[in-house]
């Protein structure tokens, strides 16, 4: 049956899901778009369920996906074109979308086995950025990503285009800063921050082979508690007047350097 209605219950609640609030109450999360949808099918996530516009879906993959979908006994809501554009993020959207469960791990879970490395970002406060990171963690072999404190939400619609997919490949924790200490000295897992009050060159530090990779949020970077959990801190230099870099593209550049020494090594 298709709805034609944009005060539908069930659309109401998709729509509700633009919003931090709803999507922590319900557990659930929304994307939009082919190339998205299609690696959450691929990823084998939870999808609770696939909303389609067959007025907009007019690629083959994408119906092709949708009966796939269907035939492996998913829900397939089928909208008009009016009610898909009511809660759409795109402008010109693409007729395909999904609504799925969200995927925590606890932290008490997280064992640092000899050769991983994990990311922990204090209170990082730009979605942008955190979908940056975790594409990045994805693309350096990291298994996921620990979220201090007041940290955005990684299924934020910003952070979720910005992730291109790699959220579904990393594993997400969310703590505060005093369950992240006891944990770090739990299992002896070695920490190392970055800094620009660091005397350390982050190139010519041997980071260990498994560890954690701390860093600050973007307006006010690692904070004297922070310093004294690391077991190292190293700062990336700076050439020109800029005294600080993105907090994405820093945390790019000293996991790139990471996974180099582990190639070196290896």
């Amino acid at each position: 049956m298709l709805i034609t209605s944009t005060s539908n219950p069930q659309i109401k609640e998709i729509r509700k899901l633009r919003e931090r609030k709803a999507r922590s109450a319900s557990g659930m999360y929304y994307i939009e778009g082919l190339r998205i949808v299609g690696e959450a099918v691929d990823q084998g996530e939870r999808i609770e369920h696939l909303i389609i516009a067959p007025e907009l879906l007019i690629s083959d993959y994408g119906q092709n996906l949708a009966s796939q979908f269907r035939q492996n006994g998913g829900e397939v809501l089928e909208v008009s074109r009016q009610v898909f554009e009511s809660f759409s993020l795109k402008e010109g959207p693409q007729g395909i979308a999904a609504v799925l469960k969200q995927k925590w791990t606890p932290l008490s879970s997280v064992m640092v086995s000899p050769g991983n490395c994990w990311v922990a970002l204090d209170s990082i406060a730009d979605p942008g950025n955190l979908g940056t990171i975790l594409r990045t963690s994805d693309s350096t072999g990291c298994q996921g990503v620990i979220l201090l404190d007041q940290s955005t939400d990684p299924y934020d619609p910003s952070c979720i285009r910005a992730s291109m997919g790699a959220l579904f490949n990393q594993k997400l924790v969310k703590a505060n800063f005093e369950e992240f200490f006891n944990w770090k000295h739990s299992i002896n897992v070695p920490v190392v921050g970055t800094s620009d009050k660091a005397e350390q060159n982050y190139h010519r530090y041997r980071f260990p082979s498994s560890l954690v990779l701390l860093m600050g949020s973007e307006r006010q970077g690692l904070q004297p508690h922070h310093f004294d959990l690391c077991d190292a801190v190293v700062r990336i230099p700076m050439m020109g007047i800029s005294d600080s870099l993105n907090l994405a593209v820093a945390t790019g550049v000293v996991l790139y350097e990471i996974l180099n020494q582990k190639q070196e090594a290896e």
